[in-house]
């Protein structure tokens, strides 16, 4: 059983930057892909972006040439480089990470506030 654990998260101003990180207790090698979600009050939990084992990146429009994900299999880490931040970036940022036909893996998440 794999443990994802997210960080980084916090109080920015608008127009500042985040760097969210989501280190798993084991090997993220095998991951087939890894997600970032984002649950805002009230609303349901989005997609944010996308990283296959193979290096395809994909972003949801609302934060595309703002966001960056990655990958490092050698730290077992995974993160999301948030730029350019918005107010409706604020929310609970989750961390996801699939291995196909073992198991889907979810972290506790955490929390990004965009505000003046």
């Amino acid at each position: 059983q794999v443990q994802l654990v997210e960080s980084g998260g916090g109080l920015v101003q608008p127009g500042g930057s985040l760097r969210l990180s989501c280190a798993a207790s084991g090997s993220i090698f095998n991951f087939n892909r890894m997600r970032w979600y984002r649950q805002a009050p009230g609303k349901e939990r989005e997609l944010v972006a996308t990283i296959t084992k193979g290096g395809y990146t994909d972003y949801a429009d609302s934060v595309k040439g703002r966001f960056t994900i990655s990958r490092d299999n050698t730290k077992d880490t995974m993160y999301l480089q948030m730029n350019s931040l918005k107010p409706e970036d604020t929310a609970v940022y989750y961390c996801n990470a699939l291995q196909l036909d073992v198991a889907n893996y979810w972290g506790k998440g955490t929390l990004v506030t965009v505000s003046s």
